[in-house]
């Protein structure tokens, strides 16, 4: 801790502001040899009277699904039954304390929330996690939810993480959090430490070698000049060779090893290949091994390893260094050992895992055993732990076609969990091996499905295309399912498509194998939009709709796995059905939830976030955007902006709007996206006619209308017809409204009705103008979409005041500013605002009411108090802990003057969206 004042101090605050009931989290970053391990040390005994629970990533564990979040909550779990019964059993089933369905992982990191502000009811609680680049990666996605989430708690949450090491994404998911950086010591601070570990005089020369290698590394340091033998320091001779670190500090701790007894040193294996540190099981397999406690002395007195409630290493690069060093037979008779004594009715995987390490060679039957593992780590949403299992499972298969297969089957599962260059690593792997026609054509299949996740480029519709040719007369039912993906992709392609445009890859699929029979919803739905793309719009309706209502079904006949979501939710959009739209967006997300479909969850995240611009759920909005930006940067895929460059739009935000099209647009141009370009176009036609900069608007909506796209080629009617009519350009109006009564006609949506008459209101004058204004507003006012309904308000009342009726306009514009200020629509409420000035009407502000002192979060806990629910019932809706809940219900109680419940009941509070009345 020499020279590391500030960090302590940032830990010291961390530890008081906890023993305060204001929870935290801090993430201590550095290099291997730092001091992390030391500065959570130093967390631990700054937090006297807390309790104190550890967990720290192994790279051994890092394939096994919830193996983190086991050693953090495992000495909570008599607490376990104070849960509610949905986050118990998904707990439960996480921890493989019972079986179950795959638990949801958003069920699961609020368990965890709940289970640890529980754990503080007796004593403030102190959560140290080391090396949390080499957690499990839902152990790290469980944990990273909470540190977003503490607030109220006597709770301190402290991670250590490793700069430039391969590791599971905890750069990224914790990137936004509090925290320190330990950086090299300064000069007199790595002198002083030098002189502390050498107690015998340094030559100047050999003093500036240590130092110069060391480079302020303090671990560097304490063992560069602890091993160097004290003779060579003196007179200059047998100076270590220039070791980068942390690769000097695993040689240090290797020649450590190598001093001991051979029997210590077979146990340092033992443990380093049993990272959960159970004491018991360490020693019954130490036991098989003919080893005893008593071989462990000579390793504790060289400060290697520490034998208490855990067994635990001193720094967590000595056990990296004690496995890498062992000869591989020691590797093996340590899994071994581990395995034997592992309980097989309890931790099958666990045994297993070791039985396969204990392996030289080949070994079918535990390569067997090997994919049953993959399977009960699937359905637990563990795509990372069924990789490891499955690409173990191929190592040890002795036929090589099944090996290449299972290799391929893992590749698969490492791009499921968002692993991309390691399914990369492993496709070419079985590629390299000897597969049958089919599976070289799934391989081709994968390869395209990498390469649109991580770049949707335009070059992926061709490769998918490509793969389904291949599988046509292979596999009739994956041939039609990648001729969807082929779709999917062209239609994110659009004008920047590579020789593969839409039209081309429709007229491809109208070629696939006949569906079969029944046909499933993927296969109408690919049927529909071949008849979309090659005969249009009015045609394929009848189509579309019978896809959607497949997909939006209450038992939907897919297998779970969230594929074809997105092109069923875009479908959706395009036929105005609202209704589907926001139940397919709801599956969708808890979809990707579920499973763990990391790969896919910003896409679902994003169209949720769109769809609910339409109803004005802003709010919600910000947060769906926030969440998948933190997915993206954790998997490595390319961000969508789509959200967020709406949100913008809408909240009437120029700056922030131009800047998000901007960037959109290099990056889908760049990329080949051209449907990223065409929803920026459509963002920027939104804001443009909010603020009233009619020409702008129009210039921007024409573009996305001649692009073609299938959503909002459609959607952005309305903006070229209002835009259009406010800029002077009839014939711009004209041809727009002329295609939007045509989609309104053929899908007899209320949301299309609504909106077409509403534009052709505005093309329109005398009587008929008003009955269709009127005809809007009813129209509107039977759906979902709120911004739309105000909207239809206020060009009413622009041309009530245009009229010369001012009182009439005044009711009318008042309505529409009063919605459009209550939904963050800043824009059009401005627009709103101006035109009410213009009857001679300054805009009314909201009369006071005793909710306004309330920020949103408290407003929408007051809401669901005051429906009856329980703290703990409004702590799962709103994934916060049940003493955050309380904590806000105080300051609730204080600002409305207040004392119980029941008072709140009876204040007529709001209707927030977001927020569901218990039933």
């Amino acid at each position: 801790m020499r020279g590391r004042q500030v960090e302590r101090a940032a830990v010291d605050r961390l530890v008081a502001e906890a023993r305060n009931a204001r929870s935290g989290v801090l993430v201590v970053r550095g290099e291997a040899g730092m001091g992390k391990t030391a500065l959570l040390a130093h967390a631990r005994d700054a937090a006297s009277g807390f309790r104190v629970v550890h967990a720290a990533g192994v790279e051994a564990e890092i394939g096994f699904a919830f193996a983190g979040l086991h050693q953090l909550c495992g000495p909570l779990l008599d607490r376990l039954d104070t849960l509610p019964e949905p986050q118990r059993i998904a707990l439960g089933v996480a921890l493989g304390r019972r079986t179950g369905g795959r638990p949801d992982p958003f069920l699961v990191g609020l368990a965890t929330l709940s289970l640890l502000a529980d754990a503080t009811v007796e004593r403030p609680l102190l959560c140290l996690v080391d090396d949390a680049q080499w957690l499990d990666v839902v152990s790290l996605q469980t944990l990273a939810f909470v540190a977003r989430r503490l607030d109220a708690e006597p709770l301190a949450l402290v991670f250590g993480l490793r700069d430039r090491a391969p590791d599971n994404g905890a750069g990224r998911l914790l990137a936004d959090l509090p925290g320190v950086r330990l950086e090299g010591l300064a000069d007199d601070d790595a002198r002083a430490l030098l002189a502390a570990a050498v107690r015998e005089p340094l030559d100047d020369g050999v003093r500036d070698a240590v130092l110069a290698e060391a480079g302020g590394n303090p671990l560097a340091l304490l063992e560069l000049g602890r091993h160097a033998g004290t003779t060579e320091l003196a007179g200059g001779f047998g100076l270590p060779g220039a070791l980068s670190v942390p690769d000097g500090i695993q040689e240090s701790f290797r020649r450590r090893v190598a001093a001991l007894p051979a029997a210590t040193r077979l146990l340092l294996v033992v443990a380093a290949a049993e990272p959960v540190g159970d004491p018991g099981l360490f020693l019954r397999a130490a036991d098989r091994l003919g080893l005893g406690p008593q071989d462990a002395e000579p390793a504790q007195d060289a400060g290697l390893l520490t034998i208490d409630s855990r067994v635990r290493f001193t720094h967590p690069l000595a056990r990296s260094a004690v496995y890498r060093a062992a000869a591989p037979v020691d590797r093996r008779r340590a899994h071994g050992a581990i395995a034997a004594v592992t309980d097989a009715g309890t931790d099958p995987d666990r045994r297993t895992w070791h039985r396969s390490r204990s392996v030289l060679g080949t070994d079918d039957a535990i390569a067997a055993e090997l994919r049953l593992c993959a399977d009960r780590a699937r359905a637990r949403g563990g795509h990372a732990a069924a990789a490891a299992f499955l690409e173990r499972s191929a190592e040890l298969t002795s036929e090589p076609g099944v090996r290449a297969r299972r290799t391929l089957d893992a590749a698969g599962a490492k791009h499921r969990a968002g692993a991309s260059d390691a399914a990369v690593r492993l496709l070419a792997a079985a590629t390299g091996g000897p597969l049958d026609a089919l599976h070289r054509a799934r391989a081709e299949l994968l390869r395209a499905q990498i390469a649109f996740y991580a770049t949707r480029g335009n070059d992926v519709p061709g490769m998918l295309l490509d793969a389904a040719g291949m599988l046509g007369p292979l596999d009739a039912a994956l041939s039609r399912e990648t001729y969807l993906h082929a779709l999917k992709a062209a239609m994110l392609a659009g004008p920047l498509a590579r020789g593969h445009g839409v039209t081309e890859v429709a007229e491809a699929a109208g070629a696939a194998p006949a569906p079969p029979t029944p046909p499933r919803p993927l296969d109408l739905l690919l049927d529909g939009l071949v008849t979309y793309f090659l005969k249009g719009y009015t045609e394929s309706v009848p189509e579309l709709r019978r896809a959607v209502e497949s997909f939006a079904a209450p038992a939907p006949a897919e297998d779970g796995e969230p594929r074809w979501e997105w092109l069923a939710c875009h479908t959706a959009m395009a036929l105005w059905d609202d209704t589907a739209i926001h139940v397919l967006a709801d599956r969708f997300v808890r979809l990707t939830r579920e499973t763990g479909a990391l790969t896919a969850l910003p896409w679902a995240l994003n169209f949720s976030a769109a769809a609910l611009t339409h109803t004005g759920e802003l709010a919600r909005v910000g947060d769906l955007v926030d969440e998948s930006d933190v997915v993206a940067r954790a998997t490595g895929t390319a961000p969508i902006p789509h959200g967020r460059l709406l949100l913008a739009a809408w909240r009437g935000r120029r700056d922030e709007t131009a800047a998000l099209h901007r960037t959109s647009v290099d990056d889908a141009t760049r990329r080949g996206e051209g449907t990223a370009i065409t929803i920026a176009d459509y963002a920027l036609a939104v804001l443009s006619n909010g603020l009233g900069r009619y020409d702008a608007a129009l210039a921007a909506a024409e573009r996305v209308r001649k692009s073609g796209e299938m959503v909002h080629a459609g959607a952005v009617l309305p903006e070229v017809v209002e835009a259009a009519v406010r800029a002077g350009r009839p014939g711009s109006a004209a041809a727009a409204l002329e295609r939007l009564d045509a989609q309104a006609r053929a899908t007899g949506a209320p949301w299309a009705l609504g909106l077409a008459a509403r534009s052709r209101a505005l093309v329109s004058d005398g009587p008929a103008a008003e009955e269709l204004y009127r005809e809007a507003i009813e129209r509107l006012a039977t759906g979902r979409t709120p911004p739309h309904l105000a909207r239809a308000h206020l060009v009413y009342g622009e041309w009530l005041r245009r009229e010369g009726r001012r009182q009439d306009a005044r009711e009318q514009l008042r309505t529409a500013h009063a919605l459009l200020s209550d939904l963050g629509a800043d824009g059009f409420a401005s627009r709103a605002a101006g035109e009410l000035r213009a009857t001679g009407e300054h805009p009314r502000r909201r009369s006071a009411q005793p909710f306004d002192v309330l920020t949103a979060q408290e407003l929408r806990i007051a809401g669901l108090v005051a429906s009856g629910a329980t703290s703990k019932e409004v702590a799962a809706q709103l994934f916060l802990s049940s003493r955050t809940i309380d904590a806000h219900l105080r300051n609730i109680y204080r600002k409305l003057g207040i004392d119980s419940r029941r008072r709140l009941r009876e204040m007529r509070l709001p209707e927030v969206p977001g927020t569901t009345a218990r039933p």
